[in-house]
């Protein structure tokens, strides 16, 4: 029925279209600048970069929004229609239908949009330059308004996605850098009326076009850089079958908690990195402590208690890392000061390392270990909340349930071996108060 519901929807979509862009074409007068228009459109289009890790753009929105002040509305519904000859191999038809539908459309709606606004078309743009920037930007709003709405839509159908959920998730990351875009396009405007003529296209593309180079050299490094940290990861991780895809579930957890904080991109990122590595100075931990069939006495639980230092040596020359040193040392400290290295309690516990705690410690919880099975995520959750002011910050718990309960949670593969009820052992990453036990002793913890 989904389905059903969704080729219609693409259907009426794809028809709306070709009956605009049908009648905007009786619409132009001008052939030679809509043609040349046109060929920007294809290559601007085919330029394809990343806005950030999801959202990929081309230089499409800089080209239509020039067009309306450079040519027209009916002009501006024109061009839109060659972007569709220039979307990435593989696309299945009904999508790639779709894709081009929804930009003409958007188009239509943002020429619709600069004419109610008054919005200057030709030579009159050099006399009433703020005009045309107002309408400009309102057309350009509102193209990107219509775009997001058919594209929620689409989703909501296919996948089942709340429109509001891919509105935040994927409509506003790219509002603020598509706007700007738009100005790139009004600037390229008045560049061509002002003289320039079609050479104006290259006097504001080519630097737009090497910069986003650039841009995606960057990207490279950052996958680069990527590689790296698994790389230390699966080191650490071939020690123990047990826990196999534990580092990468708890970068992915703090992800989702960090999301849901609202951090800025960039401490998102460093917040995911901490998450990914936190672990990484079990390289230095004896496997035959990693891998001992029974509880750690004082002397071996010790050993493990180093291994936030050692992994803040490990990642100590890396400069990309340098943010997220501090939660990888920190990361076993407990609220209530308990914790290690360094015995810190409530807020003088590093914020990631908080953060990092909760969802390391849960994770833990809800995956198979060598003395016990998985938890449930409810009864996790439910230690999480038990253990919250001791352990853990508590408006950091109640945050993380709060996403666990709204999101899911996908736990560790049921692959791993069965539990030997015969053996008596505790994960350092066993936490828990009460039936979840613990180390005793000095490896509890500083007094």
């Amino acid at each position: 029925m989904r389905m059903r519901m969704l080729r219609l929807f693409v259907g009426a979509i794809v028809l709306a279209a070709v009956v605009v862009f049908a009648v905007s074409s009786t619409f132009v007068s001008d052939y030679g600048r809509v043609l040349l228009l046109c060929a920007y459109m294809l290559v601007g289009g085919s330029l394809r970069s990343r806005l950030d890790q999801q959202n990929r753009t081309s230089l499409d929105t800089v080209i239509l929004v020039a067009v309306y002040p450079l040519a027209g509305p009916a002009a501006a519904v024109v061009v839109s229609a060659a972007n569709s000859l220039v979307q990435r191999r593989g696309i299945p038809l009904m999508k790639r239908a779709f894709n081009g539908a929804q930009f003409v459309l958007s188009a239509a709606v943002g020429g619709l949009v600069y004419d109610l606004a008054g919005g200057p078309v030709g030579a009159p743009i050099l006399e009433s330059p703020q005009r045309m920037v107002l309408a400009g930007t309102l057309a350009c709003l509102a193209t990107l308004v219509v775009n997001a709405l058919l594209m929620s839509t689409v989703l909501l159908l296919d996948q089942g996605v709340s429109p509001l959920k891919s509105m935040r998730y994927a409509a506003a990351p790219t509002l603020l850098p598509l706007l700007g875009y738009g100005c790139l396009g009004l600037l390229l405007a008045v560049v061509w009326i002002g003289g320039m003529g079609f050479a104006a296209g290259l006097l504001i593309l080519v630097p737009l076009v090497v910069a986003r180079w650039a841009l995606s050299q960057y990207e490279a490094e950052k996958q680069a850089q990527a590689a790296t940290m698994r790389a230390f990861i699966e080191v650490v991780e071939a020690k123990d079958l047990y826990t196999r895809g534990h580092s990468e579930r708890v970068s992915a957890g703090v992800g989702l908690l960090g999301k849901h904080l609202q951090l800025s991109a960039d401490r998102q990122t460093a917040l995911q990195h901490a998450g990914l590595l936190h672990d990484v100075g079990k390289v230095g931990v004896p496997t035959s402590i990693i891998r001992k069939p029974g509880r750690l006495d004082d002397s071996e639980m010790n050993a493990i208690r180093l291994h936030p230092a050692r992994g803040v040596e490990l990642i100590g020359n890396i400069p990309f890392l340098e943010e997220v040193k501090s939660a990888v040392l920190h990361h076993h400290e407990k609220y209530d000061g308990t914790g290690y290295p360094a015995g810190l309690s409530r807020e003088n516990i590093p914020y990631f390392a908080r953060i990092i705690g909760i969802v390391d410690a849960f994770d833990c919880l809800t995956s198979t270990r060598s003395y016990r099975p998985a938890r449930s995520v409810d009864e996790t959750l439910a230690i999480l909340v038990q253990d919250k002011t001791t352990h853990f910050d508590p408006e950091l718990v109640d945050a993380f349930v709060e996403v666990i309960r709204s999101q899911g949670w996908k736990a560790a593969a049921a692959d791993q071996p069965a539990p030997d009820g015969s053996v008596q052992a505790i994960d350092h990453d066993d936490l828990s108060l009460g039936s979840s036990g613990g180390a005793s002793g000095s490896a509890a913890g500083p007094v």
